[in-house]
């Protein structure tokens, strides 16, 4: 119980921080303006996405994003059925912390698709208004994912003679993310770390079962 009310606690702040970034992002900036934090290696940058993690791109047609905005949900629940599994099991408190930064990743996301198009107006070339008189940019289901962590730690150029992009402008690390993508990314590197205590302790119950 103590570790349940702790994990829930845990959610609630994360997905709080989440969206409070989001919300000044879409309130004080423009579509393509940024802020410099550490030079050129760190940067806010006021991007909007209709798909996946860190920019990527899967329909910009509204049949295609509402899909992706139910397959979101449904994974959700799915996750959050498995993380109450796992709590009853007993599983170790790394494996659900790990579980429960992939389920806050999940539903900061969601958060945007669902509703930012229906609380926020337009971002191009003007500061959006939360809740603006004349409506929203768009409907339930069909909102923008916002991102502003932009990382360009190294700038240069491919050599001529590299393969297919050759002589081309390269940056690393190119896509543009928030804090729920950062949220699944550090969850599925902590699940990594503790797999085996994980899966070890699985084989045990097993084990006793057996006998």
């Amino acid at each position: 119980m103590i570790l349940r009310n702790k994990l829930l606690l845990f959610t609630a702040a994360l997905l709080i921080i989440d969206q409070s970034v989001k919300i000044w992002i879409k309130t004080h900036m423009t579509i393509g303006e940024e802020i410099s934090v550490l030079g050129d290696w760190f940067k806010i940058l006021f991007v909007e996405n209709n798909g996946m993690a860190f920019g990527m791109e899967l329909s910009d047609g509204r049949i295609g994003k509402m899909i992706l905005s139910l397959f979101r949900i449904a994974a959700v629940g799915a996750i959050g059925w498995y993380i109450m599994k796992l709590i009853r099991e007993k599983t170790p408190a790394g494996v659900l912390y790990s579980f429960t930064l992939i389920f806050c990743g999940a539903i900061g996301n969601i958060i945007d698709s669902l509703f930012y198009g229906m609380i926020f107006n337009d971002s191009h070339f003007q500061v959006a208004t939360l809740f603006p008189t004349d409506g929203g940019y768009s409907s339930f289901l069909h909102g923008k994912v916002v991102d502003m962590l932009y990382f360009p730690l190294i700038e240069g150029q491919f050599p001529s003679w590299f393969p297919i992009w050759g002589g081309q402008d390269f940056i690393f690390f190119r896509p543009v993310f928030n804090l729920a993508d950062s949220y699944i990314t550090i969850g599925v590197l902590m699940l990594l770390l503790f797999y085996r205590k994980f899966f070890s302790s699985e084989k045990n119950k097993e084990a006793v079962k057996k006998h």
